[in-house]
């Protein structure tokens, strides 16, 4: 097996990696402004709003995501039909874990930011505004969304 043989096998790594720490990184964000918005409606003897758990898990799609471009480009060392595929292309294997590691990635993590912009939205608001901060969210899925329905399109077959 070349360096670039292993890259190429390597990379579907890439993308799930890069969906993960993604989805980590917009759910800190959004979960640190709900736990403050909690805070706040706690102290003022309110009830505890559920919609900032909506906000706060969104980004965790793209883990989803990433992890099944990871499984069907890593699919014919699964289903032991060869890795013909595999290691024909290591080079557009390589070019998708990366592309698709930073779309999910960055994908998730600025979805988990408007999160927390609408948790602080919604906490300073009176509790409205949330169908418009999950469409803003969802923009950004779509981001997400497409970086992995085209990368499936072009995963060699």
């Amino acid at each position: 097996m070349t360096g670039l043989e292993f890259a190429g096998q390597m990379s579907m790594g890439l993308v799930l990696g890069g969906a993960a720490v993604g989805s980590s990184l917009g759910i800190a964000a959004a979960a640190q402004a709900a736990a403050g918005a909690w805070a706040k409606e706690a102290k003022a003897g309110k009830p505890l709003n559920f919609s900032y758990i909506i906000l706060t898990g969104m980004p965790l799609s793209q883990t989803i995501y990433g992890f099944i471009l990871m499984l069907v480009g890593l699919s014919p060392l699964i289903t032991g039909e060869g890795s013909t595929a595999i290691t024909n292309n290591p080079g557009t294997l390589l070019g998708i874990g990366i592309a698709g590691g930073l779309a999910e990635l960055f994908s998730a993590w600025m979805q988990g930011i408007i999160g927390a912009a609408g948790c602080r939205s919604i906490s300073e608001g009176e509790g409205k505004g949330l169908v418009f901060i999950i469409i803003a969210m969802g923009i950004v899925e779509t981001v997400g969304l497409f970086g992995f329905i085209f990368l499936l399109l072009v995963l060699p077959k």
